[in-house]
């Protein structure tokens, strides 16, 4: 259920902001959690199973390090096992089939691939339960008790299908005591609907732009060009529209998300454009899996191969191929 189809926008989005409103304070996550449940089986209900088990294990292992955050060993085991299984359920669904080819094409062999269906939106929550656990083992964050309002968290559907990657901290006062007020709620609709502008009125008009490119026999250079600028301008619309419309949807219901993007495409330099460009993606690299190998605080042989290791992972964290991480590592270079 996408947020610019007509079911979402005149049916199930109606009906989630009627019931939520109208039951008591202490319902509204359970209303939250049950409605994103729902708007996440829409299309794909054998895997909500997936994000129930990774909201279950992110809750028992969060639990647990926090439990024996004087017992290191059993703390750090905790942490591990927590993103064993993130991980591995991540890696099954999205990257079984690329490794089993790297591997045919590396031995010669011809095992069969699976061909997993991606569920839609495991990139977005795996991050954010893995964050919300390695926050707890370094003790940023209390663990959280209830298990409902962790699970509204994860699954929360404004945020769920293409982010911003929400870390708990960000939210964790307002997932127990939040204000809901006329003004806020006003100006959640209005960066809704900008979004949902972005997404309808330009994103989608350029696709069909891009469309006619491929379908075309003998495009010129001028329409080559055309194409290459519709690409990159109708991936920002549509990736920032639907960045938009999460903050706003979120902002009615009264959460605060952070910012995703901030006009990319006026930066100065290529650093100053990832720092604009999926922004939570960036931050989360940079403070999870950056900064714990080093970061800049190394030879210069080391902080060289977090780069690489960094933006080898995000280009595969895009895309399971090659040509994803061969754009990674082509921005680690210009970097």
């Amino acid at each position: 259920m996408l947020f610019s189809s007509i079911p979402f926008l005149y049916t199930f989005l109606p009906c989630v902001l009627i019931l939520y409103f109208l039951v008591p304070g202490w319902l509204k996550n359970t209303v939250l959690l049950l409605s994103s449940l729902f708007f996440y089986a829409w299309g794909e209900p054998r895997f909500v199973v997936f994000m129930v088990i990774a909201i279950v294990q992110g809750y028992v292992f969060g639990l647990l390090a926090e439990k024996f955050r004087d017992r290191p060993k059993r703390a750090k085991l905790c942490l591990w096992a927590s993103a064993v299984v993130s991980l591995g359920l991540l890696g099954y669904c999205k990257y079984a089939d690329f490794f089993i080819s790297g591997f045919n094409t590396l031995t010669g062999l011809s095992l069969p691939l699976l061909h997993v269906a991606l569920p839609i939106g495991i990139s977005f929550y795996t991050f954010q339960i893995l964050s919300y656990v390695i926050d707890v083992y370094r003790g940023d964050v209390t663990a959280q008790r209830n298990l409902i309002d962790l699970a509204a968290y994860v699954a929360m559907f404004p945020q769920l299908i293409a982010g911003p990657i929400v870390r708990y901290a960000d939210i964790a006062p307002e997932l127990t005591r939040r204000r809901h007020t006329l003004a806020d709620a006003a100006a959640g609709a209005r960066r809704f609907v900008v979004g949902l502008g972005k997404k309808v009125l330009i994103a989608n008009v350029l696709y069909e732009l891009m469309s006619a490119f491929l379908q075309s026999t003998q495009p010129s250079v001028l329409f080559t060009w055309l194409y290459a600028v519709a690409c990159a301008l109708q991936i920002y619309f549509d990736f920032s529209g639907y960045s938009d419309m999460a903050v706003g949807l979120g902002q009615i219901f009264g959460f605060h998300f952070p910012e995703n993007f901030r006009y990319p495409f006026l930066s100065g330099s290529v650093t100053e454009f990832w720092r604009r460009w999926h922004i939570s993606l960036g931050s989360w690299f940079r403070d999870y899996v950056y900064i714990p190998l080093g970061g800049s605080r190394c030879s210069r042989s080391r902080w060289l191969l977090n780069v690489f290791l960094v933006w080898g992972l995000t280009g595969l964290w895009h895309g399971a191929a090659w040509n994803f991480v061969l754009w990674g590592l082509f921005f680690a270079v210009l970097l």
